[in-house]
């Protein structure tokens, strides 16, 4: 079996729910669920749009600390509160996987975080990963 590294945000719910930011294999980072809370503030914006932008700065974080980014990513999913929301999610997406898109399931359920009304999360492959 391969070591695992496990990356920690520090947030109380990683604590509550004892998970872990990210997990990393020898070929693939796991990232967990994020909604789209503030990093500096921890507020969740009211629009989806600033949720999205939100998302991908704290998993664009994420995946710089392995040295790679989102034409890495081969795996998204994507949670929303709202059929509402689909289309201004699916532009956050083809906003940045136009050129790398990775595979995609996208479901229609709750979030367990008062004002979410996003949730995505990733599986990218490492650098060094042997193809």
């Amino acid at each position: 079996m391969s070591d695992l590294t496990r990356l920690s945000s520090g947030s109380r719910f990683e604590t509550l729910a004892a998970y872990s930011r990210a997990v990393a294999d020898d070929c693939y980072v796991h990232i967990s669920g994020t909604v789209g809370a503030d990093p500096e503030t921890g507020a969740i914006p009211e629009a989806v749009s600033e949720q999205v932008n939100n998302i991908f700065r704290i998993m664009g974080d994420v995946l710089a600390g392995f040295d790679i980014g989102l034409d890495a990513v081969v795996r998204t999913r994507v949670y929303l509160t709202d059929i509402e929301h689909l289309m201004v999610v699916a532009e956050g997406l083809r906003a940045r996987f136009s050129d790398c898109p990775p595979t995609n399931t996208t479901l229609i359920c709750g979030i367990p975080a008062p004002g979410a009304k996003v949730e995505i999360e990733m599986t990218a492959r490492l650098a060094d990963t042997p193809t």
